[in-house]
């Protein structure tokens, strides 16, 4: 099996079926990929407020806003990220619905994890790397590139892993408000969010000058956790 690298690109499952999600988390994880969930339409905005993805894997029927609404919404606000729709819907018209609404494939229930797989390699090839709209971030004495991922302190580079990177542009991205420690963990289970506190405390080891008492990344109690950015370009 191989472990997700800190380049790998980030995919974001948007299904009700919470064992859909987790078979597929596990399968793309073990295929290299970064891997985030969300149950609803509600929750996959929330994932992407904080994080950019490189493609989104949609199911069309969920309660609420249906996955036909959310690509058509993404598709108004310009936002070109690659959408791939799962449906249990055959007919030519639903394929059709869910392709004009702006996604850019389109893939029944079932089907074998390896035609998945293919259809996803082929969005992210003909896609490229997603962009963040923030290109770098200026906190204290560190300065933050949220395209590369590389972070620089007093004209250093400090070696952050794939999580790290992750956390931060999430923070960066929060501007100023706190992020919870679901969102910041990405699928909302207590036990992985509590690890995140792990994640920060690492966190802060490499940005803060005394990490026992955190001026650039805190917590907010009740709430989660907030970086005080200076400037973003």
């Amino acid at each position: 099996m191989n472990n997700p690298v800190s380049d790998a690109a980030h995919i974001l499952i948007v299904d009700d079926d919470r064992r859909i999600r987790a078979l597929l988390e596990t399968y793309l994880t073990g295929q290299g990929f970064r891997v985030t969930t969300a149950a609803n339409a509600a929750e996959a905005r929330e994932r992407m407020r904080g994080l950019v993805f490189d493609l989104l894997i949609l199911d069309v029927m969920m309660p609420g806003e249906t996955g036909v609404s959310l690509a058509e919404s993404l598709r108004a606000a310009r936002q070109q990220v690659p959408i791939l729709m799962l449906s249990a819907r055959a007919d030519s018209g639903d394929r059709i619905k869910g392709l004009a609404a702006g996604s850019d494939d389109y893939l029944t229930k079932p089907f074998e994890p390896e035609e998945l797989l293919l259809r996803l390699r082929n969005l992210l090839r003909r896609a490229g790397p997603a962009t963040p709209a923030i290109r770098e971030a200026q906190f204290g004495d560190c300065l933050f590139d949220m395209v590369k991922g590389e972070l620089w302190r007093a004209g250093e580079v400090v070696h952050l892993t794939g999580r790290e990177k992750d956390l931060l542009r999430q923070l960066v991205l929060g501007s100023g408000r706190p992020v919870s420690r679901a969102d910041l963990r990405g699928d909302g289970q207590d036990d992985a969010a509590r690890a995140v506190d792990v994640q920060i405390n690492r966190l802060r080891q490499k940005i803060e000058n005394d990490p026992a008492n955190p001026a650039l990344l805190q917590t907010v109690r009740g709430e989660g956790y907030v970086l005080y950015v200076e400037s973003v370009e």
